[in-house]
C-alpha cells in the first residue's frame, strides 16, 4: 500500500513538473523597448509571490531539509515535500504573471535544469523511502544513497546561482548589448567566492576540525591551494589577449599573479619539517593585499568609489582578524581542545562574517547597480548598511544550520564529575559532605572532643583534625 502511494506521488510530481513549461504561456515581449531587456512596467503581485515562494523554498527550506537528511531526522521528508510543493507553485506563478515583461534571459533558460534536478532528487528520495533491498535493488541501493546525498548538497549551490540570475533578470542587468556581461560575471563570481570562503571557514570552525585531523593537513594548506589555483585562472582570464592593456586589466592580472605566488608559499609553510600540519598567515596576508588593491580600484562614479573602498576595508579587516586569530587567539593550534566538541572563541567568528560582508559588498557594486542607485539619489551609507544586513542574515542562517547539524552529530557531553577527579574524604570530595556521611563526622568529632584543651575551638573541622593527625 505504501509503495503504491509513493509510486503515484512520484508519477504525479513528474507530470506536474514536466508539463509546466507546456501549459504555461510564453512570456510576451511586445512592450519591451528596442535595445532594452525589460519593459518599463512594474513587477506585479503574482511575480512578487513567485519571488517570495521560490526564495523561501530554495533558499531556506531545501538547505534546512538537506541538514535534516544528514542527521537522519524524521522531519527531512515532510520538509522536502513542502519545499517541493512550494517550488512547483512558484514555477507556475513565474509563467502566469502580468506586468513587467522580459526578453529571453539566463534565468528562464536555467530554470528547467534546476527543476529536472528537483525531479531526480525527489524520485531518488521516493525510491529510497520504499526500502527495496531484495535482488537488484540491494546492489544498486547504495549508489542511489550516495547520489541522493551528493545531489542534495549541490542543490543549495544551484539554487543560489538561479536566484542571482533572477535578480539580474528582474532589473535587466548584465546584458551583452551594453558590454556589461564581463564585469557582472567578475563581481558575482568573486562575490559568491568570498561568501563561499566565509561559509567554509564557518564550517571548519564549528564542525570541521575532525575532518582536518583525518586529512593530516592544516586549514591553511587548503586555503592556499585554492588561492593558488584561483590566481592562475585570474592571471590568464582578466585581460582580453590581443587588445590594449587597461588600468583595470593590469590590476586584476597582477592580483592573480600575487595570489598564486602567495598560495605556493602558503602550501609550503603548511607543514613542518617532520611533516606535521602547521598554521600560517599567508591566506590572511592575501586578503589584506586584495582588499588594499580593491579599495584603490579606479571607478567612474563617486558612489561606486565609496562602495569599492568599504569593500576593500572589509576584506582587509577579514585578513587582519584572521592573522590575529591564528597568532594570538588559537596560538598556531588547530583547535582549543582535543575534546569531541568545543565552543569557538567569540573572536573567531569575526573573520568569517567579514568575508560574508565582503562578498555582498562586491556583488552589489556592478556598474549598472551603481548607476541605478546614483540616479535614485541613494547614499553609500544607506546602501552599505543594507548590504551588511544581508550579510548578517546569511551568517545567521549558516550558523543555525551548522548548530542544527552539530547538536546531533556532536551531542554536548555532560559536565565531568568533579568528585571523580579530586581527592576524597569519607567517600566525597574535599569540602563536600554527603548526607549519608554526616553521622560518621559527628561520631569522629565526639571522640575528639575530650582530647581538646579549653582554649581550642569547640568544633574543629574534620579537615583540620586530619591535618593535625598527619602532622603528628
Amino acid at each position: 500500500m505504501l509503495r503504491n502511494q509513493y509510486g503515484r506521488l512520484s508519477q504525479g510530481l513528474a507530470v506536474i513538473l514536466l508539463t509546466g513549461p507546456v501549459t504555461a504561456h510564453e512570456h510576451h515581449m511586445d512592450k519591451i523597448p528596442e535595445g532594452s531587456a525589460i519593459s518599463v512596467d512594474p513587477i506585479d503581485s503574482i511575480l512578487w509571490m513567485h519571488i517570495i515562494l521560490q526564495t523561501f523554498a530554495w533558499g531556506v527550506l531545501f538547505p534546512t531539509g538537506m541538514v535534516l537528511g544528514m542527521i537522519k531526522s524524521r522531519w527531512h521528508v515532510p520538509l522536502q515535500v513542502i519545499a517541493s510543493g512550494m517550488a512547483v507553485v512558484g514555477w507556475f506563478l513565474g509563467h502566469k504573471h502580468k506586468g513587467r515583461q522580459f526578453s529571453a534571459n539566463v534565468h528562464q533558460a536555467y530554470a528547467p535544469s534546476l527543476m529536472m534536478m528537483l525531479i531526480a532528487q525527489a524520485a531518488m528520495g521516493i525510491y529510497l523511502k520504499l526500502h527495496l533491498e531484495r535482488g537488484i535493488h540491494g546492489k544498486i541501493r547504495r549508489y542511489f544513497v550516495s547520489l541522493h546525498g551528493i545531489l542534495g548538497k549541490m542543490m543549495p549551490l544551484a539554487a543560489w546561482v538561479q536566484m542571482l540570475f533572477g535578480g539580474i533578470t528582474a532589473l535587466g542587468f548584465c546584458r551583452a548589448e551594453g558590454d556589461h556581461t564581463g564585469q557582472c560575471l567578475a563581481h558575482f563570481i568573486m562575490g559568491s567566492a568570498f561568501i563561499a570562503y566565509g561559509i567554509v571557514l564557518t564550517i571548519l570552525l564549528l564542525v570541521g576540525q575532525f575532518w582536518l585531523r583525518r586529512t593530516g593537513r592544516s586549514q591553511e594548506f587548503f586555503d592556499s591551494l585554492i588561492i593558488a589555483a584561483w590566481g592562475c585562472v585570474n592571471t590568464f582570464t582578466e585581460h582580453r589577449w590581443g587588445h590594449p592593456w587597461g588600468h583595470n586589466d593590469l590590476q586584476h592580472t597582477s592580483m592573480g599573479i600575487v595570489w598564486w605566488c602567495a598560495g605556493l608559499v602558503g602550501i609550503w609553510l603548511s607543514r613542518t619539517r617532520s611533516g606535521r600540519p602547521k598554521r600560517n598567515l599567508l591566506p590572511g596576508i592575501v586578503l589584506i593585499l586584495t582588499g588594499y588593491a580593491m579599495s584603490a580600484h579606479p571607478q567612474h562614479l563617486p558612489l561606486s568609489t565609496m562602495i569599492h573602498t568599504i569593500f576593500g576595508y572589509t576584506l582587509m579587516g577579514a585578513g587582519v582578524t584572521r592573522i590575529i586569530e591564528i597568532s594570538f587567539v588559537v596560538k598556531d593550534r588547530q583547535t582549543f581542545s582535543d575534546d569531541d566538541w568545543h565552543e569557538p572563541n567569540s573572536f573567531q567568528y569575526i573573520p568569517c562574517f567579514l568575508l560574508f560582508a565582503s562578498g555582498f559588498l562586491f556583488m552589489g557594486a556592478t556598474e549598472e547597480q551603481m548607476q541605478l542607485l546614483s540616479d535614485a539619489g541613494v547614499t553609500h551609507v544607506s546602501y552599505i548598511l543594507i548590504l551588511y544586513s544581508f550579510a548578517f542574515l546569511m551568517f545567521l542562517f549558516v550558523n543555525m544550520l551548522l548548530t542544527l547539524y552539530a547538536s546531533h552529530a556532536f551531542p554536548e557531553k555532560k559536565k565531568p564529575d568533579t568528585e571523580n577527579q579530586v581527592p576524597r574524604m569519607n567517600g566525597a570530595a574535599n569540602g563536600h559532605i554527603r548526607a549519608n556521611d554526616r553521622r560518621v563526622q559527628d561520631a569522629e568529632e565526639f571522640e575528639l572532643h575530650g582530647l581538646m584543651s579549653d582554649d581550642e575551638p569547640d568544633s574543629p573541622t574534620l579537615a583540620e583534625t586530619k591535618e593535625g593527625r598527619h602532622a603528628d
